[in-house]
């Protein structure tokens, strides 16, 4: 059994910021990072403005070449977990427990709409053509989850607070549980944070279209356990739990789904405190999903959010949905959709193809036939996925020529960025996906969000969610068409 705190802050990085300041709250730095970002120059965790860093050559598949004509902009968002932190289904207190149910509070959770608002601003500035959003768009599969995040990517007035006015959770300032921190007590001490999390405000909504790819929090309790009638009772209850009996253990090789079936046996004992009731909470069912995601779309089968979408009239994009139903976060490809598939790259054509995806395909059960229809393609460019948390590049050298598969970081942790792609074309025949991380714009809570991120022991600088700079700003390129 591991026991810990979720937010670990340095001495160096209490000293920088001070009992009341608020290094980044106040710190707006956000757009392309080719242009300016942030760093932490010291290494005392406060984050300060720093130059972009230009675009570099990967030749992995290709040698480099002068680009030539632009033949479409794509825009990322992955990993969004706008979430109900009222929820009384939401299990925070597991996060002591660390392994599989690590991660289950984040010191900015209450900021989650905030953060999403703060990305969507940065990418209407970079003015993709449009936007993948891969996945993840909630985080515990809530009605009121998905109409939050669907009002804040969609445009217009914002209302993040559920059951009754006001915040009430675990991160109140009387709650004596060292597990959390309490912006109203604790360093980086942020007075008022919580009532200004609960605030309504406006967005302006993505600019361009965009294209949603299901995630395992978007259809399973807490990514990993199929919502259920004892499931939505608890959500829909007034009892929220904030810490488990002393007497409870997890064993360290405890599954999640097996560690939240176990709790709900037991009736999860524990300490708890009473918070307004929100029918809102009660978990979406597939279909609801799938129909509100997929509304105007041509979807491969009403079950499952597999669909396409051009840019323009050389790009095509194929969305796939890769979420067990069943549970869990590994994900899975059925042969119905590896047939669908085969016929999608049939239809596509002379155009590129960008296969969208919350998992990437070579992670999930059942992927191995979908990755030889990509390996036989020579009109796949990439496999542009989330799931991970982590900004990653990886080139897949096939007998067609090749493809990149494209991972990018969550809104949920730091650095909290999106990304741009551009595809151009290439003396010779080839193309080249030029890529750049963008960071969102910092803005009110949203800046304190980022630098609580960057400080949480268990989402930011100590993962390296970032990547590597060769997962960041590159250009990518792609051999020419056999």
């Amino acid at each position: 059994m591991r026991r810990g705190p979720a937010l670990v802050l340095s001495a160096l990085a209490l000293a920088a910021c001070g009992a009341d300041a608020a290094p980044t709250g106040d710190l707006q730095q956000g757009g392309s990072t080719l242009r300016a970002t942030l760093q932490d120059p010291d290494g005392d965790g406060a984050l300060q403005p720093a130059p972009g860093a230009p675009a570099r050559d990967r030749t992995d598949l290709a040698p480099a070449a002068r680009p030539g004509a632009t033949l479409a902009t794509l825009g990322q968002l992955t990993d969004l977990h706008v979430r109900d932190e009222e929820s009384p289904a939401r299990v925070p207190f597991l996060d002591r427990f660390g392994g599989s149910v690590r991660s289950t509070f984040r010191p900015q959770e209450a900021l989650s709409a905030q953060v999403l608002a703060a990305a969507v601003r940065s990418l209407n500035r970079e003015r993709p053509q449009a936007v993948v959003v891969t996945g993840d768009l909630v985080d515990n599969a809530q009605r009121n989850e998905l109409a939050l995040a669907l009002a804040v990517l969609d445009g217009g007035r914002v209302d993040p607070d559920s059951g009754g006015p006001g915040y009430r959770g675990v991160q109140e300032a009387a709650n004596p549980d060292p597990l959390y921190y309490r912006p109203d007590q604790d360093a980086p001490r942020h007075p008022g944070l919580l009532a200004e999390a609960e605030r309504p405000f406006r967005s302006p909504g993505l600019a361009a279209p965009w294209y949603p790819a299901v995630g395992n929090h978007d259809v399973l309790r807490q990514g990993e356990l199929p919502p259920s009638a004892r499931t939505d009772e608890v959500a829909t209850q007034t009892r929220l739990v904030t810490s488990l009996d002393p007497g409870y253990d997890l064993p360290d090789d405890t599954d999640a789904s097996a560690a939240l079936d176990a709790l709900l046996d037991l009736g999860v004992p524990g300490e708890a405190i009473e918070v307004p009731a929100d029918p809102g909470r009660r978990a979406l069912t597939n279909a609801e999903l799938v129909g509100t995601l997929g509304r105007g779309r041509a979807l491969r089968a009403p079950d499952r959010l597999d669909y396409v979408f051009d840019l323009g009239a050389r790009v095509r994009g194929i969305v796939l949905d890769t979420v067990d139903r069943t549970g869990g976060a590994r994900g899975v490809v059925l042969p119905a959709q590896v047939a669908w598939l085969r016929d999608q790259f049939r239809a596509a054509g002379g155009r590129d193809v960008v296969v969208v995806s919350h998992n990437r395909l070579e992670s999930a059960d059942g992927g191995a036939p979908a990755l030889e229809l990509l390996a036989r393609s020579p009109h796949v460019i990439a496999n542009v996925a989330g799931n991970t948390h982590r900004s990653r590049v990886r080139p897949v050298r096939t007998a067609a020529g090749g493809y990149w598969v494209i991972e990018t970081s969550s809104l949920a942790d730091f650095p909290q960025q999106g990304r741009m792609l551009r595809l151009r074309e290439t003396a010779g025949g080839g193309r080249v996906i030029e890529t750049w991380m963008v960071d969102q714009d910092g803005a009110g809570p949203a800046g304190v969000a980022r630098e609580l991120a960057y400080l949480d022991a268990q989402g930011g600088r100590p993962q390296g969610l970032a990547g590597t700079p060769a997962d960041r700003n590159r250009r990518l390129y792609l051999p020419p068409r056999p």
